[in-house]
């Protein structure tokens, strides 16, 4: 039978998860190196860039450091996407459990 109450919780509960998540997001870093460590690119748990470092031998090759920093944005931006669909995934499993 159809539980107004346990639905109400459930999603009060979810909530709270996502609200947890979002915070523990913004706490976390990524760093990605392109190049051989010639790029590194950080960035944190909302998608946005914090440190971009650059090899003073790139300076002189305006193409290749184009190509690498563009390849290190995309690796960590694709991390952060990445752990916020995991993160996501954790949170939707735990309601499963509250059913229980």
């Amino acid at each position: 039978m159809f539980d107004i109450n346990q639905l109400s919780s459930m999603i009060n509960e979810l909530q709270n998860k996502t609200k947890e998540m979002e915070k523990e997001s913004e706490n976390r870093l990524f760093n990605i190196k392109s190049g051989g460590g010639l790029v590194s690119v950080s960035a944190n748990g909302k998608g946005e860039i914090v440190d971009i470092i650059l090899d003073d031998s790139l300076l002189e090759d305006k193409e290749s450091l184009q190509i690498l920093l563009i390849s290190a944005i995309n690796d960590v931006l694709k991390n952060v996407k990445d752990d916020r669909q995991s993160m996501a995934l954790g949170v939707f499993g735990n309601i499963g459990a509250l059913k229980e």
